[in-house]
C-alpha cells in the first residue's frame, strides 16, 4: 500500500516532462504522405497536424482551418515580411507556409507537431530550430506506381499529372536531406515503420526536460 510519504517522494521524483517534436513526412505526390498523416494523426491522440497556410484553390472536400488556411496571395505575402511563417515554398504556382507562432507553443507545452510539406519547407525547418525536427521522406516502390496512384486519386488533369511526374525525380533526389528513409510498398507497414520512429525520437534524452535533476535524485538514493 502506497503511503502519504511515499506518494510525495514519487512526485518529487517526476520529471517535468517532454518538449515536442517537429515530426516531417516529405513525398513525391501520390507516394503516401498524405495517407500515412491521416492515419497516424487517428492512432496517435499524442500528434496534431500542423494547419499550412496556402493561396492554392480549396479542393472539394477540404475544410478552412482543418486541412489549410486559404488565403490571398497578397496576405501570404504579408506573412512573409512580417516573418511570421516558419517555413514557405512555391510549389505548381501556389504558395504554401506554416505559421510560426501555435508551432512554437505546441512544442513549449510538450505536443508534437506534424508536417506534410516538401523538402524546400524541410530545409527552412531545420534552418530554424534543427534540434525539434524528426523528418522522414517516403518513397513510392516505381515510377509506375507512383503515377498509377496519381491517375487513380483523379484530383488532377492529365497536364498536372504529367507536371507532378516530371518533378517527382528532382523530389526524389533530395532523400538524403533526411534523418529516415522509407519505401512505402504497403501501407499499414509504412505507417507501422513512421510509428516507431516517432516512438524513438519521443525517447531521445536531449527532449527530456527535467532529466538531470531526475538523475542525480536518483543518485542520491530518493
Amino acid at each position: 500500500m502506497k503511503t502519504a510519504a511515499n506518494a510525495a517522494s514519487s512526485k518529487s521524483m517526476e520529471m517535468a516532462g517532454r518538449r515536442g517534436l517537429m515530426l516531417v513526412l516529405s513525398s513525391p505526390s501520390g507516394a503516401g504522405k498524405t495517407t500515412i498523416a491521416r492515419r497516424l494523426l487517428a492512432e496517435d491522440e499524442g500528434l496534431e497536424l500542423s494547419v499550412s497556410a496556402t493561396t492554392r484553390q480549396r479542393r472539394p472536400g477540404e475544410v478552412e482551418g482543418k486541412d489549410y488556411h486559404f488565403v490571398s496571395t497578397s496576405d501570404f505575402q504579408i506573412m512573409i515580411n512580417d516573418r511570421a511563417l516558419l517555413e514557405y515554398a512555391k510549389v505548381f504556382d501556389n504558395y504554401y507556409g506554416t505559421p510560426s507562432a501555435p508551432v512554437m507553443a505546441a512544442l513549449a507545452e510538450g505536443r508534437d507537431m506534424l508536417f506534410d510539406i516538401d523538402w524546400q519547407g524541410t530545409q527552412q525547418l531545420a534552418d530554424a530550430s534543427r534540434e525539434d525536427l524528426v523528418s522522414v521522406f517516403i518513397l513510392p516502390p516505381s515510377t509506375r506506381d507512383l503515377e498509377q496512384r496519381l491517375l487513380a486519386r483523379a484530383q488532377d488533369s492529365a497536364d498536372v499529372v504529367a507536371a507532378r511526374m516530371s518533378k517527382a525525380a528532382d523530389e526524389i533526389s533530395h532523400y538524403r536531406e533526411y534523418d529516415y528513409i522509407l519505401v512505402n510498398r504497403d501501407i499499414d507497414l509504412a505507417v507501422a515503420q513512421v510509428k516507431a520512429i516517432l516512438q524513438a525520437e519521443r525517447l531521445r534524452r536531449d527532449r527530456q526536460l527535467g532529466l538531470t535533476d531526475f538523475v542525480k535524485k536518483l543518485r542520491a538514493g530518493y
